[in-house]
């Protein structure tokens, strides 16, 4: 299992971006404790979002992702967002919109041996991320098959009035009439019919963001589509999400190599 950090020029951005890729190097045979070469395997891969203030090493540096993946011979690519809530921003190259959603897939599947299949492909992240992850999940449902958010800042669309104003937004007032804000995202998903992604939520019972994620919990089922839903007495803190990104790779659709 290889830990590579690279430096590419993003069009979307318009700038040099620094991801973290966890990439097996080798299948990891779990029963013998050995590793056989697989010149031909694609891996199945995790596109995996920081939080607010954060950057592409928090998740190796205060989570045991790195020990994980590899134990579940899964690829992870950790972009760096900066604080963008990982949607195109209104001022000039800073679409991270199509960053997350479809230039990093394409550019890390030409890159790395990456399966290119919908249900071998899946989004994740916390807070900021936990937005970016279930938004971006369901605006690009036919690329990503799975999309989990931790603790996600769902929160941004709430008791809003005409003029509120937050940076990264023209208004929040009229940004929570587009598929910026998720529930539009996802009435748009079923309204075209497109494929539904299988959706995991988490959220700490002491989290200010609590209410936010069980309303969006709710908001999902109550349109029939299903939700994995977990929780615990956590407030916003790294050893909740080192739990909770567990428990994300043991509902993913993986097994340990064999």
């Amino acid at each position: 299992m290889a830990l590579i950090q690279m430096n590419y020029n993003s069009k979307a951005l318009f700038r040099t971006v620094p991801v973290n890729v966890i990439l097996p190097a080798d299948r990891f045979d779990s029963d013998t404790d050995t590793y056989t070469e697989d010149k031909n395997c694609k891996y199945k891969t995790l596109y995996l979002l920081h939080g607010l203030l954060g950057n592409y090493t928090d998740w190796v540096s205060y989570t045991r992702i790195h020990r994980w993946a590899e134990e579940k011979n899964l690829a992870v690519v950790m972009p760096s967002g900066d604080n963008s809530f990982y949607f195109k921003s209104r001022t000039p190259w800073n679409d991270y919109e199509t960053f997350i959603g479809e230039e990093l897939v394409d550019m890390t599947r030409r890159m790395f041996p990456l399966s290119d299949k919908r249900e071998d492909t899946f989004i994740a992240g916390l807070s900021m991320g936990g937005y970016g992850a279930l938004r971006n999940g369901i605006v690009f449902s036919d690329t990503f098959g799975y999309a989990a958010g931790l603790s996600s800042a769902l929160n941004l669309f709430d008791d809003l009035s005409e003029d509120a104003n937050i940076g990264l937004f023209d208004n929040l007032g009229e940004a929570s009439y587009t598929d910026m804000n998720p529930k539009i995202a996802v009435k748009d998903m079923l309204r075209e019919k497109r494929s539904i992604p299988e959706i995991y939520m988490a959220c700490g019972t002491k989290d200010g963001l609590m209410k936010a994620n069980t309303d969006f919990r709710d908001f999902l089922q109550e349109n029939g589509i299903c939700v994995t839903w977990d929780e615990g007495d956590y407030g916003h803190e790294w050893d909740f999400w080192d739990l909770q990104i567990k428990k994300v790779l043991d509902w993913l659709p993986l097994q340990t190599g064999r």
